[in-house]
């Protein structure tokens, strides 16, 4: 049984309005680099979503299943993963409700990582998540949180989503991911309007990050918003909650808050 999202949250939307959207969108957050915080956002703006009245959908596609552990929810059966993508079970079948009001889960296990064996022996193999995502209409946002890499689970990621989220460290290697995903879809002929970006992780005292920053707001290629690397975020796996939960007035809270702001703007 999902609990209200917690008062002092509330209080702060107030007077703020509902969101209301006539059909399902579907983000992805995704980088071809892990550890860039794509798992910590893809909670906390579900969770914002769900404050704001969308009846809202993490898919847990990573089969470390960091979403499903923030959110302590497991998979109802075993291999679940696997048998999701092979049609021995039905998407809706496998969503769950989280403790919080409009907000659900499908929560993903080791399985996963055979993810590519199981869409390789399929026709149409880079559609699948396209199809199956059908069977979620009846919800506003689905959230997508992705493992990292490019294979034939990001091809059907990329082909699904109507727009994909990134979240980038600002240095030179994170960078240089994002420019290698950008290359990625245009020898590919896929949209590369879907891509937006965000700074993840920001550490104020580093010249380098805000030197990188800078170039990129010039170019406008980035959302103006950012989330700085703060121990509130971290502590998220200790709490197993969103940040709103445990840190309602933090800095961290604001960041995220300030993001999907933004996000709304474009997005929904």
């Amino acid at each position: 049984m999902a609990v209200s999202i917690t008062s002092a949250f509330w209080l702060d939307l107030i007077s703020a309005n509902l969101l209301y959207i006539y059909f399902m969108v579907c983000i992805a957050l995704y980088n071809l680099k892990g550890g860039v915080g794509k798992t910590a956002t893809a909670i906390n703006l579900a969770y914002l979503a769900a404050a704001n009245g969308l009846k809202t959908v993490i898919w847990d596609l990573d089969p470390q299943g960091s979403s499903s552990f923030y959110l302590n929810v497991q998979p109802s059966i075993k291999n679940e993963s696997r048998k999701l993508l092979s049609n021995e079970i039905t998407l809706k079948e496998a969503v769950q409700d989280s403790a919080f009001e409009n907000l659900w889960i499908v929560p993903s296990d080791m399985s996963a990582r055979n993810a590519d064996v199981v869409l390789d022996e399929m026709k149409q193999s880079k559609k699948k998540l396209k199809s199956l995502l059908s069977g979620l209409r009846n919800f506003d946002l689905v959230i997508l949180d992705c493992p990292p890499g490019i294979s034939l689970l990001h091809d059907n990621i990329f082909n699904a989503a109507d727009w994909l989220l990134m979240p980038n460290i600002p240095t030179t290697l994170s960078i240089r991911s994002f420019e290698t995903v950008l290359h990625y879809f245009k020898e590919n002929e896929l949209d590369a309007g879907k891509i937006k970006c965000f700074f993840s992780m920001v550490d104020h005292r580093k010249n380098l990050h805000h030197e990188v920053m800078q170039e990129f707001y010039r170019d406008k290629i980035f959302f103006k918003n950012y989330i700085p690397y703060l121990s509130d975020v971290e502590k998220m796996g200790t709490h197993q909650q969103p940040v709103f939960e445990y840190a309602n007035s933090s800095y961290a809270a604001q960041c995220y808050r300030d993001l999907w702001q933004e996000i709304k703007k474009t997005c929904l």
